[in-house]
């Protein structure tokens, strides 16, 4: 709690608070750890649909149509939480809407492809909606000068709640195969295990962050897709006159690709080329999440102190780095490397894209704006783990060539850094340029 120290924080916000929003990434990172990460998407490919030569195009498509779904909604959600004031509310909706989700996923089976797709398509989708949400609280919490530091707390501990749900999801599953237990007895225990971590953590979140905004006049009235693709197409129209902050989302639409394709893939790649089996690849993504959380908590403090548009700089050399090293090692010894690199620099690329978009974020529309934020980061898990996917299906199954072109993303990514102006992006939220 030391931490949430006061000179960080914004008048009348106390640390008790911060805690409880950093806790919702302790929360929803057992999701991405275990579900999209460590077991059900190896599980998928490997049980699921029996290795078939589409299983991960299969894994990719339902992955791409939940991030499409938040393209298109999340917005003109973000919109009406701003104008209603309702952050929090649609917060507990979308909390619930995963955790329901991911514990259907225990239903799922060899052979029940469809209706895996279908609830990791919800699960994701509901995901997705939440961290938009809870990230459009950091301007309101948090002083500019610490938006790193805090955004790395965030971060940092919500590494840890992933390497919690993954080490009890690790136990049951070295207890379950000392016990002769297949893939498809234990894995569903673990998604209840995931289910039951998000909700008891969330509770926290919930019954302790308080809505700070005000409800504004001229509530939007309008629902349905038409109405929210016409905001969307408004609030594109409207964010272009924020010119630093266009070029952080095409940046992220880059980069945020390839951490796509490690969160997402990381766990086929290396059971089906570097050859780890199940808790192999557990322990893996463990020691992975460790690296991370350091990653996220030391570059938090670097943000503010070299430079946001550095930091994240920085970090992406490293993801360039990481793919070419998981493209060329062919031991498991070399992998090791690889992932402890890309944990370290998932960490940090992360929480510093989450920051610069909270200082580019106008106070009155920041979950609007994380809404925006949230179209980017959702196309960009589109274009990575779908490319990454149609170049195995094509190669017929050459990975390596998929993680190779990967670091191209990355590459893209710090080139489109290069015209952010931190300052002029500043004062123009501020309203002072």
């Amino acid at each position: 709690m030391a931490l949430f120290s006061k000179d960080a924080l914004q008048p009348g916000v106390r640390s008790r608070e911060v805690f409880a929003w950093a806790m919702y990434d302790f929360a929803n990172s057992g999701y991405t750890t275990v579900v999209l990460t460590a077991v059900f998407a190896a599980y998928f490919v490997g049980a699921v649909a029996d290795g078939a030569p589409w299983a991960t195009f299969a894994w990719t498509l339902a992955l791409s149509v939940s991030h499409a779904i938040v393209m298109a909604t999340m917005p003109a959600m973000g919109a009406w939480a701003d104008r209603h004031a309702a952050k929090k509310r649609l917060l507990l909706l979308t909390t619930a809407g995963c955790v329901i989700a991911t514990a259907a996923l225990a239903l799922v089976g060899p052979g029940a492809v469809v209706l895996a797709m279908v609830l990791i398509v919800l699960s994701n989708v509901c995901f997705a909606w939440g961290e938009s949400l809870i990230a459009a609280f950091l301007p309101e919490l948090a002083k500019p000068a610490a938006m790193g530091r805090v955004s790395g707390w965030g971060w940092s501990l919500g590494y840890v709640g992933g390497m919690l749900a993954l080490g009890l999801c690790l136990g049951y599953v070295l207890w379950a195969q000392a016990q002769g237990q297949a893939a498809s007895q234990f894995v569903p225990v673990t998604m209840l295990i995931t289910a039951a971590v998000f909700a008891l953590a969330a509770s926290v979140t919930l019954g302790m962050l308080t809505e700070r905004a005000q409800p504004r006049a001229g509530a939007l009235q309008d629902a349905g897709l038409r109405a929210s693709l016409h905001r969307l197409k408004t609030t594109f129209l409207e964010a272009r006159e924020y010119v630093d902050f266009m070029w952080l989302l095409a940046c992220a639409v880059a980069y945020q690709g390839g951490v796509a394709v490690a969160i997402t893939l990381a766990a086929i790649y290396a059971e089906q080329v570097i050859g780890f089996v199940q808790q192999e690849t557990m322990v893996l993504i463990f020691v992975l999440n460790i690296a991370a959380m350091v990653g996220a908590f030391l570059f938090g403090y670097a943000q503010d102190r070299l430079g946001h548009k550095l930091t994240l700089g920085i970090t992406l050399a490293g993801w360039m780095l990481t793919c070419v090293m998981a493209a060329l090692t062919t031991t498991k010894g070399g992998f090791w490397y690889a992932a402890a690199l890309a944990g370290f620099c998932m960490g940090s690329s992360q929480s510093s894209g989450r920051a610069m978009a909270g200082l580019f974020a106008p106070p009155a529309r920041s979950a609007e704006f994380f809404g925006l934020w949230a179209f980017a980061t959702r196309l960009a898990s589109i274009i990575g783990p779908l490319s990454y996917g149609a170049i195995t299906w094509i190669t017929d199954g050459n990975q390596r060539l998929a993680i190779g072109t990967t670091a191209g993303l990355f590459l893209v990514g710090l080139i489109l850094l290069l015209p952010v102006n931190m300052a002029r992006g500043r004062s123009k939220a501020m309203g002072t340029a």
